[in-house]
C-alpha cells in the first residue's frame, strides 16, 4: 500500500492506492457524506476487490476544513470534480495509466461516481453503487452513463431503493439492479456488506 497525494483545483488530496501484482484494472472509491478515505465498510470492499486482483484508490473527496461544512459533503459537483481530478491522477501516473479504470461510489458518492461516468464516457469501465443515491446525479447525467453500472441496494433500505428504481429506468448503458435480502442502508446486518462485496467484485472482473 502507498499513500500517495495530489492535487484537485486549489487543494491537495490524499488517498491509500494498493495494486496487486499483474492488475488490469483499478477501481476509485467515492465515499459517502461525514466519511473518509477511511471508511470501515469501503476499506473492507476493497480488500474484497484486492483478493481478486483488482486494484483500489481509497481517498478523501474533502480536505478535513471542508468535511465540517455540512453543505459542502453534498455539494455534488464539488464531488464530482474531485473524484475526476483523481481519475486525471491516474491518467498520469506512470504506473497506473494503462489500467482501465471503474468507480465504486457509497451513498453521495454514487451520484458523484456516476456524474464522473458521464463526463468520462468509454475512459471508464464500470461503475458500482452501494446504499447509493445515484438519483442525485440527476436525469441528464444518468442518460449519458456509458459504463456497465450496477446499483446494490438493501432489501431493506425503504426509500432509496425506489431512487434507485427510478435512476436505474433513467440508464441506458448496461445496468443491473441487485436487492441484498435484509440489509438497510449501511448493510450492518450479518453477511450484507460480503454479498454486497462480492457482486462488486463479479461486476468489476467482468468489465474491467
Amino acid at each position: 500500500m502507498s499513500t500517495v497525494h495530489f492535487p484537485a483545483g486549489h487543494v491537495e488530496l490524499d488517498g491509500e492506492l494498493i495494486l496487486p501484482p499483474s492488475t488490469r484494472g483499478v477501481v476509485l472509491f467515492a465515499h459517502g457524506s461525514g466519511s473518509s478515505r477511511f471508511s470501515p465498510r469501503n476499506t473492507f470492499v476493497a480488500e474484497v476487490l484486492q483478493q481478486r486482483g483488482i486494484g483500489t484508490l481509497l481517498f478523501d473527496l474533502l480536505t478535513r476544513a471542508e468535511d465540517q461544512n455540512y453543505e459542502t459533503r453534498f455539494d455534488i459537483a464539488l464531488l464530482t470534480q474531485r473524484l475526476l481530478a483523481a481519475t486525471a491522477w491516474l491518467q498520469n501516473n506512470p504506473g497506473t495509466q494503462a489500467l482501465h479504470f471503474g468507480y465504486f461510489g457509497a451513498s453521495t458518492g454514487a451520484a458523484a461516481a456516476l456524474q464522473a461516468a458521464a463526463q468520462m464516457g468509454s475512459k471508464i469501465a464500470a461503475v458500482v453503487s452501494r446504499g447509493g443515491r445515484p438519483d442525485l446525479a440527476g436525469a441528464i447525467a444518468l442518460r449519458r452513463v456509458t459504463a456497465p453500472t450496477l446499483l446494490i441496494v438493501g432489501a431493506a433500505d425503504y426509500g432509496v431503493i425506489e431512487l434507485n428504481q427510478q435512476a436505474d429506468a433513467l440508464l441506458n448503458c448496461e445496468k443491473e439492479l441487485v436487492l441484498i435480502p435484509g440489509a438497510t442502508h449501511l448493510f450492518e446486518e450479518p453477511g450484507t456488506l460480503q454479498q454486497a462485496a462480492n457482486h462488486a467484485a463479479d461486476w468489476f472482473s467482468q468489465h474491467l
